[in-house]
């Protein structure tokens, strides 16, 4: 039983790996179910076993991507040793260099979470909810040190996110340079801790 599980497993994670290659050389829209089942030596018949459609691979695909920025920002926001305000610096800043290499080295990738945002907005907000959830605690360190000072810091996590969210879209990336992005988040950072030691 277990044996059977653990094969089915790990055929799902060698099936997201081969479409994740796909996805990215030849986009979501241009890559289709049967040329995942050959790229992974199945039949098409055989794929559906393990995937409802290629939606549900690229929503696996896209939750697989979007789940590496969540473990680099919670690297960042339990990193010993750092203040409030400098971890806050840091996640923002991290999020910028992570989104400007999606965008530089892995465009149809890009090109896959946006379809999968607009059409599995349920990954999204989880995904969201997550961050937040890491801004929370960089800002209930800042008011155990005395750095902040936040009465409710789910809602003000949630504040601080939305302030910051562009800096994780790569569309935004084409707009300015790496430097302009940097510029633009610590500005906005040392705004919002600002407001966080004032509140």
């Amino acid at each position: 039983m277990f044996v059977q599980a653990d094969r089915t497993e790990e055929l799902r994670g060698r099936i997201l790996e081969v479409a994740e290659e796909r996805f990215r050389q030849y986009g979501y829209t241009k890559t289709t179910m049967a040329e995942i089942a050959e790229d992974v030596d199945m039949s098409a018949a055989n794929l559906y076993r393990y995937f409802r459609n290629k939606q549900d691979i690229a929503a696996a695909c896209a939750d697989r991507c979007m789940g590496e920025r969540i473990t680099l920002l919670r690297e960042v926001a339990r990193r010993p040793g750092l203040s409030a305000a400098v971890r806050l610096e840091t996640f923002v800043l991290e999020m910028v260099q992570h989104t400007f290499e999606q965008a530089t080295n892995q465009p149809k990738i890009n090109e896959l979470v946006e379809t999968i945002a607009r059409e599995r907005q349920d990954i999204v907000h989880q995904k969201n909810k997550a961050l937040q959830g890491l801004i929370a605690e960089i800002l209930a360190q800042g008011n155990e040190t005395g750095e902040f000072e936040v009465d409710d810091v789910l809602t003000a996590a949630h504040a601080v996110y939305a302030a910051t969210a562009m800096f994780g879209v790569p569309i935004f990336m084409s707009l300015y340079t790496l430097a302009e992005f940097q510029s633009s988040a610590r500005a906005v950072v040392e705004i919002l801790i600002r407001g966080l030691r004032k509140a």
